[in-house]
């Protein structure tokens, strides 16, 4: 019974930290999430008004020590906006971002659905684009059919990353292995948090031509 009790304490525990810290994020505001705990795992469910606050949240609650998967659960709610609105909107934050090559990307709306398009030099110009079209009102889910020109040799992006790993001071690059083949990267090995795993999975989107990243990167936390 004392191991019972000890277990839904914990469960607990975790489901009152994780919601703390989504409330501490000023970018979440949605009151409509709930969160439920089991074991290492945490469940999200409710509704938010962006896709880009749904990954906002499951990205809060990876942060906090302890979780070590996610399933989310959160609705995006329809809105009532038009699609020629939202196409408004996407156009202007596509245009208004230094770090997208508008020129290079198309987007098409239907039903709230936004399709990018396109060919870019960069993943990070990918990404942007991505973010920024995340965060208007209105898009339910974003159709990512953006890639990414190779111009670069695998050996080369290697190197790029293993660097870019070591001198990540949040990063123990000791425990992570690098492949690349094509203009795929694999990453594995393993690391002490969610937020280092992330990291690294970013210095491997960092290197010129990536089009795809596997991360099979372990979250192991130290006893």
């Amino acid at each position: 019974m004392s191991t019972l009790i000890e277990h839904l304490a914990t469960n607990e525990e975790l489901r009152t930290a994780v919601i703390r810290e989504m409330e501490g994020r000023p970018d979440i505001h949605s009151r409509d999430i709930s969160v439920k705990a089991y074991g290492p795992t945490v469940t999200l469910t409710g509704f938010v008004h962006t896709f880009a606050e749904k990954a906002k949240a499951e990205k809060a609650a990876k942060s906090v020590r302890g979780v070590l998967s996610i399933a989310n659960d959160i609705e995006v709610r329809p809105s009532t906006r038009t699609d020629p609105e939202i196409a408004r909107d996407v156009h202007h934050v596509l245009k208004s971002n230094v770090m997208v090559p508008q020129a290079k990307i198309t987007a098409a709306v239907h039903e709230g659905f936004v399709t990018l398009e396109g060919r870019v030099e960069w993943n990070y110009e990918k990404s942007a684009a991505v973010e920024a079209v995340e965060g208007v009102r209105g898009v339910r889910a974003v159709i990512n059919r953006i890639t990414v020109e190779t111009r670069v040799s695998p050996s080369s992006v290697k190197q790029a990353i293993e660097a870019a790993l070591d001198r990540n001071p949040e990063i123990d690059a000791q425990g992570i292995q690098v492949s690349t083949y094509d203009n795929t990267v694999q990453l594995w090995g393993t690391v002490h948090s969610f937020a280092q795993r992330a990291e690294a999975e970013r210095a491997a989107w960092a290197a010129p031509g990536i089009e795809s990243v596997v991360n099979r990167i372990q979250v192991t936390y130290p006893d």
